[in-house]
């Protein structure tokens, strides 16, 4: 089994400062397999920020699998957003747009869904799906596949499918079909959320887990606590323990677990699962 801790949202230049410490050290005594960071690590792409954020990801485990979210590219100077979108970001944080992790159970691929276009839509295109076949068509069937981008391929219920869903997420997930993904890791809404992408998606014989994590550490948490996920990955199951910020106790504690088996290449919700987290 490997354990994958998935941050979302950090917004440095915007957080709470009294969640960096508590964080941190509860990442490191959970000691995962890969840390997943999955955008908008500032919020306002200002080097500062990038700063504030580099220092405060080194104290956090490695390996870590990180992309950028539409806040981490510049909003309001034009120049940089067009000619240098993600300059300060891969200054500061990685070079790295398609970072790789692979041992003998678990691959993660990171895949940048930002764009200098839009303000904060996201999509995925045909280099970077062709990019994750790559990666993953040549590995063994028992390595559990997994696809990190900021922007959602599910929607938690209220929001917005034109306006927050993933663009070409359906082309994606016909080749996420055809290569075996089996996880999905986002963030973007500040929303938590853990489910099939039988929901949405409906091909024949597969259906991946997807995770969506909350804002870790900004002020803007839209109705949630601040919070983040520890996903444990084993071959056919999948947990997922999501964290939230105690105010009272001044901790990150659990919140809920929600558990997904497989069936051949079909991911479901697990009973067992849907009790412990209430539904």
């Amino acid at each position: 089994m490997r354990t994958l801790v998935h941050l979302s949202d950090l917004h440095f230049g915007r957080i709470d400062e009294e969640l960096l410490d508590p964080l941190a050290g509860l990442v490191n005594q959970l000691r995962p397999d890969v840390v997943v960071v999955s955008g908008d690590l500032t919020q306002r792409a200002k080097s500062e920020q990038f700063a504030q954020a580099r220092a405060w990801l080194d104290t956090l485990p490695g390996p870590q699998i990180i992309v950028p979210g539409n806040h981490d590219i510049s909003l309001y100077n034009v120049y940089r957003r067009f000619f240098e979108p993600l300059t300060r970001y891969k200054r500061y944080i990685t070079e790295d747009l398609a970072p790789v992790y692979v041992d003998e159970e678990i691959a993660v691929i990171g895949i940048n869904s930002a764009r200098s276009l839009t303000f904060k839509d996201g999509r995925i295109n045909k280099e970077q799906i062709g990019l994750i076949r790559s990666h993953f068509e040549s590995l063994p069937p028992e390595v559990v596949r997994v696809v990190v981008t900021h922007h959602p391929f599910e929607l938690p219920d209220g929001h917005d499918e034109e306006d927050d869903l993933i663009d070409r997420a359906p082309l994606a997930m016909q080749a996420f079909a055809e290569c075996g993904v089996d996880l999905l890791l986002s963030g973007h809404l500040h929303a938590s959320q853990s489910k099939s992408t039988a929901d949405r998606y409906h091909l024949d014989n597969f259906a991946a887990v997807v995770v969506q994590a909350g804002t870790a550490t900004s002020t803007r948490g839209r109705g949630e606590v601040n919070s983040f996920n520890v996903v444990k990955v084993d071959h056919d199951r999948v947990d997922v323990d999501r964290y939230g910020w105690d105010m009272l106790g001044k901790h990150f504690s659990p919140l809920s677990t929600e558990t997904f088996l497989r069936s051949a290449n079909v991911w479901a919700a697990h009973a067992e699962g849907l009790l412990a987290a209430g539904i």
